[in-house]
């Protein structure tokens, strides 16, 4: 029983859509950035990038905390990536 979740397949999420902001030099963001491609191969759920430099609006807004991450314009994680959220927002009904 437990080597069937294990196993099986990952539900495809195509109805999220994950923006991720970014900027040169973060390591955190790096790391972020490795989980969650990963997890978008695995789900197939929309995923960008944008760097927070690039808009004095974005720059105000989340240049404290990058990485921040919203799924369907939500902000959802900032400074890093839970991976046990993640999997929970992906797995949701």
């Amino acid at each position: 029983m437990f080597f069937a979740c294990l196993f099986r397949r990952a539900r495809p999420r195509p109805d999220l859509h994950f923006t991720f902001f970014t900027r040169q030099g973060c390591h955190l963001c790096d790391d972020a950035w490795a989980l969650l491609t990963k997890a978008q191969a695995r789900h197939q759920f929309r995923l960008e990038a944008k760097d927070v430099d690039t808009s004095p609006k974005w720059a105000a807004e989340y240049g404290d905390c990058v990485p921040v991450v919203l799924v369907n314009g939500k902000v959802r994680f900032r400074g890093q990536v839970n991976e046990v959220l993640l999997r929970r927002i992906l797995d949701a009904p």
